[in-house]
């Protein structure tokens, strides 16, 4: 049996799988923000009779590192860069306290100036005073050589609590993304590591001794541990954790809009052929561009419990949410209301609702469900503003899956997904207003956890080898080696499949049956007078994303 769990901003959904199938599902509103208790909860419904042994895995999607960065509850943290010679780098002070160190490498990983170690000295005894214990260090080649990031890390790691080194996050060359993507590891480490703990803590409570896996962004899990070291990758795990439900739930193979109708956002992705998208340089998170691979998803802010207001004579539905449904006891009108209004859905106390559509009527000039329908027609309207610019948006650029680049192949949605609690009475309309046949899946209310349990470990590593140096270096394991004389790509593809092999175990992957394969793979000749001097080889290899059970079968007109 597996438990998958996706900890949202309003309801804590929850799943027990057994033999591809869904044997129990629950569902725990997340009130006061406790997110311990409503996860108690629904382990309390789903395990009721069962004996907590028989359980083989946990998989857990989790909002926590996203709401710490959004809310601004993060760890003050220190940053050391290596910038090297070339522009103004100042624009990259994104913490704290950040200093620039004078070392550097170049773009083949040679060093052209050594870490000067009074400046780190200084740099670590400032930070000290001002109580900072967290630090990432970043040069910017450091995904082709690290040695000063590991020379540095050493002289830190024994005065700090937490220390992060640029190049362990990603192999992928971008010296701003990699610069954010190591604070916010660093800033939410905290949080995190409190949240994992508290995890941990709850579940063996419960006699549940089975291995805890974290969803990531790309729609792929690593063990619990493992998340300790990259929590930044766990940012915006609940949109992922949509997608792969589908794909537990669908049988697609078309271009397909997949949209998550939750509380506060709705989450709109797309498939080319089936398969979902990738952000083709790495996930944005507020003001932050990063490194961290992610499946592609927009949030549009308009969900069923988003505030209703009018002003000065308009309605507007969202972006802020300010409880749950008058139904349902909050204080403010919402989307949900007219659905309950309207008859729609059979939730909560109708007679609140229709009050709440009345005092929104009143306004306008209309009866409550008169003002309940333009409630709901407004939303759906909002929806479908988000899916168009969605794919224009995606239709403007190289569009990326988590096999391969869509080389001059535009996004064509022949249907739409629709999962969350408001699914069932919103597609209807969903699919009157985008003239395509809009689908449902079975436990379309906890897809997510659906998604969570049925998500595979996943891995990627980038494998960089410069033969004129003699040096083969793996950024995201720490690995520099050497690389012998006349060696190919045919061995940087073996070496890089046999250390990915190993980094996925590591995260928690079965050792049989893994799904290897190389995604990027070039060989430059490097030339010095008129003859070759050696060849820069570089290697990118994946375990491919995709879910270990599919919970339906049949073609694409039924999931």
């Amino acid at each position: 049996m597996i438990i998958g769990l996706d900890v949202g901003g309003t309801h804590v959904d929850a799943v027990l799988l057994k033999d591809n199938r869904v044997l129990r599902q629950a569902k725990a509103p997340t009130g006061t923000g406790d997110l311990l208790r409503p996860i108690h909860t629904a382990l309390d419904s789903l395990l009721a009779g069962i004996a907590p042994r028989v359980v083989k895995q946990v998989n857990l999607s989790t909002t926590v590192c996203t709401n710490a960065i959004v809310e601004g509850k993060v760890a003050a943290v220190g940053m050391l860069l290596e910038s090297g010679p070339g522009v103004d780098p100042s624009h990259l002070a994104c913490s704290e306290a950040t200093y620039f160190l004078s070392g550097a490498v170049d773009h083949r990983g040679r060093e052209t100036a050594p870490v000067d170690h009074r400046e780190v000295e200084q740099a670590a005894r400032e930070l000290q005073k001002k109580g900072i214990r967290h630090v990432g260090v970043v040069g910017k080649f450091s995904a082709r050589n690290p040695d000063h990031e590991l020379e540095i890390g050493r002289y830190l790691t024994n005065r700090f609590t937490k220390v992060t080194l640029g190049h362990t996050l990603s192999g992928r060359l971008n010296f701003p993304r990699r610069v954010y993507s190591t604070y916010l590891n660093v800033a939410v480490s905290d949080v995190y590591a409190g949240f994992a703990a508290a995890v941990r803590s709850s579940f063996h409570q419960k006699g549940l001794t089975a291995p805890v896996h974290i969803l990531k962004a790309d729609g792929g899990t690593l063990t619990l541990d493992a998340s300790l070291a990259s929590p930044v990758e766990t940012i915006l795990s609940g949109p992922a954790a949509s997608i792969m439900g589908v794909l537990a739930l669908c049988a697609i193979a078309s271009d397909a809009v997949v949209l998550d109708i939750g509380g506060t956002t709705t989450d709109i992705a797309l498939l080319a052929d089936g398969v979902p998208l990738l952000e083709p340089r790495g996930i944005r998170i507020g003001s932050y561009p990063t490194l961290v691979r992610a499946l592609l998803a927009r949030p549009v802010g308009v969900g069923g419990d988003s505030r209703v207001q009018v002003i000065d004579g308009r309605l507007q539905v969202g972006p802020h949410r300010e409880g749950p449904a008058v139904a349902l006891g909050g204080l403010a009108p919402t989307p949900t209301d007219a659905l309950v209004a309207l008859g729609m859905v059979d939730l909560g106390n109708r007679e609140l609702a229709l009050h709440a559509m009345a005092g929104l009527g009143k306004i306008m000039g209309l009866d409550a469900p008169a003002a309940a329908r333009r409630v709901f027609q407004e939303t759906v309207d909002l929806i479908t503003k988000g899916i168009g610019e969605t794919i224009t948006d995606v239709n403007s650029r190289p569009a990326y899956t988590v096999r391969e680049v869509l080389m001059g192949r535009t996004i064509q949605p022949t249907r739409v997904i629709v999962i969350g609690g408001p699914a069932e009475a919103m597609a209807p309309a969903l699919g009157e207003r985008l003239r395509l046949p809009v689908m449902v899946p079975p436990y379309s209310g906890v897809a997510n956890a659906v998604g969570a349990a049925a998500s595979k470990t996943t891995a990627e590593l980038t494998l960089l080898a410069d033969t004129a140096r003699g040096i083969l270096t793996v950024p995201e394991e720490g690995l520099t080696e050497k690389a012998p004389a006349g060696f190919s790509l045919g061995q940087a593809r073996t070496r890089a499949l046999e250390l990915l092999k190993h980094r996925a175990v590591r995260m928690g992957a079965g050792p049989e049956g893994l799904e290897l394969e190389i995604l990027e793979e070039q060989s430059f000749n490097m030339v010095r007078g008129f003859s070759t001097a050696g060849k820069d080889i570089r290697v990118k290899a994946q375990v491919k994303p995709g879910v270990q059970a599919k919970l339906t079968v049949g073609g694409e007109e039924r999931c």
